[in-house]
């Protein structure tokens, strides 16, 4: 059988399962996954036309006068040059309405697959989904513990994603498992998205041939013409604000890029350090730095998949430490949503940010900042949108599940006021009259299991029930609703053929390679 025959029956195998994997499905605990977002709510536009047209004239000046560089990268450059761009060194000026013309081959939504096709998400239009938390080196454990992650945190979190309700995708590189040499962490982490969870996931993302090893598993896991034509990774790119393309991160672009995978191209700022202190003049970098960005992954792949990505955060001025949930990083994250759907394109911004060192009242403040943030601003793709703490230094399982939590009044309040006959209730208001009350009537017994949302760890108990309970905050009862998921957990099905076909290539790819832990 050639290889192209057995990854296409493979990928039959795995998208619809033999006889005993079908009973095994039958048979196997199923965990709730709410749809994709549909906003019913409108977005908050705080520019007007005219400050948009400045934005766009300033951002296009940029490009043209100061331009951007791309480091390190001979064949980026000539692909430029190739396309009618001023290419001077390493420094690349792109004349007027260039960058603007490339980038309108990028789809404005795609549809992002994943092992289940019942967990597949559409990304852009009105759509929002959640992945968490990207990238801490530390974790905080159940025992309070600030340690440097592990693998077996990385699984861990992978887990939690997977029982989630609210959580779309599996994310990507969910904790860095300082366990496994560097050079090999990709393939576990990979390994673990892909057999752990059945959710969307992220390919890796810091050197060009970690990414092309996520290419092939996944066609070991969806097949190879699948992958070549639909989108079953979408990747972190960040640009080295300001106005400068590295060599890794373009490396990474160009392979997923060539593959058709998606990418999300995302100016990192620091307002005040990477970018200006103004609100315009921030958002006229991160649109310059975007509009090159998509406009070179249009030059590796006309139409391959791409979201205008920002992550925003202001500066404590006195300290120097990024600040989170602040009304500067909100203006800016609304404007860019704005200059995002003005190009047509989906939009990646917030999260459940926080500088705090704990799952405390700070923490809980500014990720709700945050959250709310996202959602007014349109974004279609929240990263970190659970268990980020300490400015992303640390990855925390109690955080984790708090945010999740608190991802279901996001979807809810994002639904919208509804007016049909049951909704406007005139038969319970003509029921309970003036002075009664409608715990007994009619419309409430038919509609209170979905009248309102509910949390799953916050407490709701009279004092005296939560003293003898033991008094808990909310990081003692998120402790134990960990302990509590993770007792319940049962990995989803997935073809035997199939998972031995990418432990086989996770072993092959490692012995390749010495291990390297810099």
């Amino acid at each position: 059988m050639s290889e192209e025959v057995a990854t296409g029956e493979r990928k039959r195998r795995a998208r619809g399962g033999g006889g005993a994997a079908r009973r095994a499905e039958r048979t196997a605990p199923r965990f709730d996954s709410a749809p994709v977002i549909v906003r019913k709510t409108p977005t908050l536009d705080i520019l007007n036309d005219e400050a948009l047209s400045i934005i766009e004239t300033n951002a296009e000046t940029v490009l043209e006068e100061i331009g951007v560089v791309f480091a390190e990268n001979p064949g980026a450059l000539e692909r430029w040059r190739a396309a009618g761009a001023d290419v001077r060194g390493e420094r690349v000026h792109i004349p007027r309405g260039l960058a603007r013309e490339l980038c309108r081959t990028a789809p404005s939504s795609f549809t992002h697959h994943a092992r289940n096709p019942e967990r597949s998400v559409e990304i852009g239009g009105n759509n929002l989904v959640f992945a968490p938390v990207y990238g801490p080196p530390f974790v905080r454990d159940l025992d309070g513990v600030r340690r440097y992650a592990t693998i077996e945190d990385f699984r861990t979190f992978v887990k939690l994603g997977y029982m989630s309700k609210w959580v779309h995708l599996s994310g990507g590189t969910l904790c860095e498992p300082t366990d496994v040499p560097v050079n090999k962490r990709h393939l576990d982490m990979l390994h673990a998205h892909m057999t752990l969870s059945d959710k969307p996931y992220m390919g890796a993302v810091t050197d060009k041939d970690w990414a092309a090893d996520c290419v092939e598993m996944s066609k070991i896991l969806f097949g190879a013409e699948f992958v070549d034509q639909n989108a079953v990774m979408t990747s972190l790119v960040n640009i080295n604000s300001p106005l400068t393309f590295d060599s890794v991160m373009m490396g990474t672009l160009e392979t997923y890029a060539a593959a058709n995978q998606a990418c999300i191209v995302s100016p990192f700022i620091v307002g005040g350090a990477m970018a200006p202190v103004s609100v315009a003049g921030t958002l006229t970098q991160v649109l310059a730095e975007v509009m090159a960005g998509v406009a070179y992954s249009q030059l590796v792949r006309k139409g391959a998949p791409v979201i205008f990505g920002a992550f925003v955060t202001s500066i404590d001025m006195n300290s120097g430490a990024p600040t989170f949930g602040t009304p500067e990083a909100t203006q800016i994250t609304l404007g860019a949503g704005q200059l995002a759907r003005r190009m047509g394109l989906p939009f990646r911004s917030s999260g459940a940010f926080t500088g705090s060192k704990l799952p405390d009242a700070q923490a809980g403040y500014e990720s709700a900042n945050s959250l709310q943030m996202g959602m007014n601003a349109g974004v279609n793709f929240m990263l970190h949108a659970c268990g980020w703490l300490e400015g992303g230094l640390v990855s925390s399982f109690e955080k984790f599940v708090l945010d999740a939590d608190q991802l279901g009044t996001v979807h809810k309040f994002a639904a919208g006021v509804a007016i049909d006959e049951n909704a406007q209730a005139m038969d319970a208001l003509r029921e309970v009259g003036p002075g009664g009350h409608y715990l007994g009537c009619a419309h409430t017994q038919v509609n209170f299991k979905d009248a309102f949302w509910r949390s799953e760890v916050l407490d709701y108990k009279p004092y005296e029930t939560w003293f003898e309970e033991g008094a808990r905050d909310s990081s003692t009862l998120a402790n134990v609703r960990v302990r509590k998921l993770l007792g319940q957990y049962e990995a989803p099905v997935m073809d035997p053929a199939v998972r031995e076909a990418i432990e086989a290539f996770v072993a092959r790819r490692k012995a390749e390679m010495p291990d390297a832990y810099s």
